[in-house]
């Protein structure tokens, strides 16, 4: 029997490419408003309230709005806003991120999608923490740059319609991004890490990087170590991989569109192990794993289906 779901903001950049990558399913019926009655309180309280899985691609008010909105119990939310990432009562959507993470999802009426940034950078630093190799204490520093389509559709206008002549910028220099809570947090991190976040001329794709300094690490790994715990943290997935150190050592750039329009994260351990320094760094599409991917692989596990349709 299909699962009716409803995308709530699905005019959207995330919006839209969730429901590409859902169409043509035999398992799900779409709940849709015409456009029209999308700002209609009572028809989105319906359409919310009818839903199996309603999808979140709001500006976080209206996301807190929609949640209020739900009286019906059964109604499975996965919010790809900021709005509920460090939330009591939510499950955190990063299936990869810890041995049980999977079956929380799975059991959980209320899922944030995490953060692109975040994605990035808790896939590489959570297993060291997890193991102490990083201490929760750790003034972990990350540096990260994306496409412009990350800055939602003002952004997107900006640097298509002529509104910057940038080719590339930093941005955040206050240093309070909006993934900083959830770095933190999933990272198993005290403190937020000195995050320096920054865009280029292209549409999609990202590169988040943790640089390391070994020899002021507790227990002084190597570059070898810190591979072998992250190639261990992900072994047998299909949606992060850590390249063999060979390979790392033959790679001499990478760029951040290899991955767009997959729902793949790559992680690439780069290090001097007489300099004793490392460059943890992850590659990804900021809409596909950072995104509308993530969201339909977690709406794959709440309706118990194979983690990877429609994402392969």
């Amino acid at each position: 029997m299909s699962k009716k779901v409803f995308i709530d903001g699905e005019a959207g950049t995330t919006g839209l490419q969730i429901r590409e990558r859902l169409e043509g399913r035999s398992d799900i019926d779409f709940i849709r408003l015409p456009d029209d009655r999308r700002k209609d309180l009572g028809a989105r309280r319906d359409a919310l309230n009818g839903a199996d899985v309603v999808i979140l691609c709001l500006p976080d008010d209206a996301a807190k709005e929609a949640v209020a909105l739900i009286e019906n119990p059964d109604t499975a939310v996965i919010d790809a806003s900021t709005a509920h990432r460090v939330a009591e009562g939510w499950t955190y959507g990063f299936a990869e991120m810890a041995e049980a993470q999977r079956d929380a999802i799975r059991a959980s009426k209320r899922i944030s999608n995490p953060g692109c940034y975040a994605t990035g950078f808790i896939a590489l630093v959570r297993p060291l923490t997890d193991v102490g190799v990083i201490p929760p204490f750790w003034p972990a520093t990350c540096n990260a740059v994306s496409g412009y389509s990350g800055g939602g559709k003002s952004m997107i206008a900006e640097f298509e319609q002529g509104g910057t002549n940038d080719n590339y910028r930093i941005y955040k220099t206050e240093l309070n991004h909006k993934h900083l809570p959830e770095m933190t947090q999933f990272g198993g991190l005290e403190s937020p890490p000195l995050f320096t976040p920054a865009v280029g001329r292209y549409a999609q794709g990202m590169i988040v990087e943790v640089p390391l300094q070994l020899w002021a690490l507790p227990d002084e790994p190597s570059v070898e170590q810190l591979h072998e715990i992250l190639s261990a943290a992900y072994d047998g997935e299909r949606f992060v991989t850590v390249a063999p150190l060979e390979q790392s050592l033959a790679t001499k750039a990478l760029q951040p569109e290899m991955l767009n329009g997959t729902n793949q994260l790559l992680i690439h351990v780069f290090g001097d192990e007489a300099g004793q320094q490392a460059r943890l760094v992850a590659v990804l599409d900021n809409l596909g794993k950072g995104a509308s991917g993530a969201a339909v692989q977690n709406l794959n596990l709440v309706l118990g289906v194979d983690e990877a349709l429609g994402l392969s």
